[in-house]
């Protein structure tokens, strides 16, 4: 699991908070599974609307400009992102992400390795509403301030607690990574993270250069493209 703090700017998420305000929304457990729907209660929008694209599309520029993003996932594909919104004791019991969704209007479909959760209601404006990831001794719980965002295995048992006051927005979605493997792509954040640690501290360039040739054989070893 990893939070990329700011991933939008405080501006940019009251011009989404505005946006979905204003939106019409609609039931989530339309797009929901056979099991997901047994404990899915949520709104959504939907994936074709206007907002949903328009915003969608603001997140993936973002998401492009984020070096920790693409060191961390090393996306191949990015599912557009959605947008959801639970109040009133909304909550999702504990589900999987389906392992493999199309891509809208289109041909293609992702692999689902990595989910990911963009907040955009800060965490005083609404009581319940956490993101509860994995569960007994591996659980963590997540409730970020607003524009933050958290990237965890899409195959994580995860859920969303009941929201008992106020309301609470966030975008979510998934990314095939050139990397399938978790330990795999853990490795190799950890490793491009020491290659640019010993970079700013003046190390000697040949050692870091050794490095940096690990880090892309192995990254063209593993990687699928």
């Amino acid at each position: 699991m990893l939070i990329i703090p700011g991933l939008l700017s405080a501006p940019r998420v009251a011009e989404f908070q505005k946006a979905l305000g204003e939106a019409q929304w609609a039931d989530g457990r339309a797009t929901a599974g056979y099991l997901s729907s047994r404990t899915k209660n949520n709104a959504q929008l939907p994936e074709g609307h206007p907002v949903t694209r328009r915003l969608g599309d603001l997140i993936l520029e973002e998401l492009d400009k984020s070096q920790v993003f693409i060191a961390a996932a090393l996306p191949l594909r990015v599912l557009p992102p959605l947008f959801n919104r639970y109040t009133g004791g909304q909550s999702y019991g504990g589900h999987i992400d389906g392992a493999v969704r199309p891509i809208p209007g289109t041909p293609y479909r992702v692999r689902t390795d990595l989910s990911a959760t963009v907040f955009l209601t800060d965490p005083s404006e609404y009581d319940g509403g956490e993101l509860v990831i994995g569960d007994g001794a591996e659980e963590k719980r997540v409730k970020l301030p607003a524009g933050d965002m958290v990237l965890y295995s899409g195959g994580t048992v995860h859920q969303v607690t009941p929201v008992t006051r106020g309301a609470r927005l966030a975008a979510f979605f998934w990314v095939q990574s050139m990397v399938r493997d978790d330990a795999r792509r853990a490795i190799l954040f950890d490793l491009d993270n020491a290659i640019q640690q010993l970079g700013r501290t003046g190390a000697d360039h040949d050692a870091c250069v050794r490095l940096a040739g690990i880090y892309h054989n192995l990254l063209r070893q593993w990687s699928d493209t």
